[in-house]
């Protein structure tokens, strides 16, 4: 069996074929979604990728939330599918509520790119199984509209059932509460964070480790074991 990873294209998608690139190198078939086709195409897990679409207009993923693919996607999430979304994906994830909590312009009010030190809080997902709780990693961060926020009962209910799983190590680059970078649902199989690791995924390009390439990896195994 050879697994199928949806990646989802929207307008000003600009990650699209380095997640596509990534998914390959972990040993998936990468399934070229676009924004507009409500069709997954038999994928058996999507990634919606970074970048700017529409613009970041209104508010970052705001517009894309409600992109026909968006349907299936929620839809499919709910009944189990494994859902990634990275940086503008996130943010897409949080707008469509299969992620609790939202994202605001960075505190500094600066576009920020950086090689980001991370802890791996939560392993159990099926985006993280390839990681160790505790493990700290390096990832590359770019975002403008990075700060994780939400209300006291949210951020209570993230840290008690263990759903932060990513967090910020060293410096908070955009004023995340409680430094999370990235977060899953109750289930497991909807995960998002800013920082990227499909830049992650080969030594020579990118951040140059491959700390991001266990992120597809984990959800090849989950796939193949299923």
């Amino acid at each position: 069996m050879t697994a199928r990873i949806g990646v989802v294209t929207f307008p000003g998608s600009l990650d699209d074929r380095d997640t596509q690139r990534a998914i390959r190198l972990a040993g998936a078939e990468p399934v070229a979604l676009w924004h507009k086709d409500k069709n997954l195409h038999q994928a058996d897990a999507v990634v919606l990728p970074g970048g700017f679409s529409y613009g970041d207009y209104l508010r970052a993923g705001a517009i894309s939330r409600f992109s026909p693919v968006m349907e299936t996607v929620i839809e499919q999430a709910k009944a189990g599918l494994p859902v990634l979304g990275i940086c503008n994906g996130f943010q897409i994830l949080t707008e469509a509520h299969l992620l609790p909590g939202g994202m605001l312009g960075n505190d500094h009010l600066h576009f920020i790119c950086r090689d980001q030190k991370l802890r791996v809080e939560n392993a159990d997902t099926a985006w993280t199984a390839d990681y160790e709780s505790g493990q700290e990693i390096h990832i590359p961060l770019k975002n403008m509209d990075g700060r994780y926020v939400a209300d006291q009962h949210t951020l209570d209910e993230l840290e008690a059932e263990g759903r932060v799983a990513f967090r910020y190590l060293d410096f908070n680059p955009n004023g995340s509460l409680n430094d999370i970078a990235g977060i899953t649902n109750a289930a497991g199989n909807v995960v998002g964070l800013m920082p990227h690791p499909e830049h992650a995924v080969e030594p020579l390009i990118g951040s140059g480790r491959t700390d991001g390439l266990p992120f597809f990896t984990s959800i090849l195994k989950k796939l193949v074991n299923v």
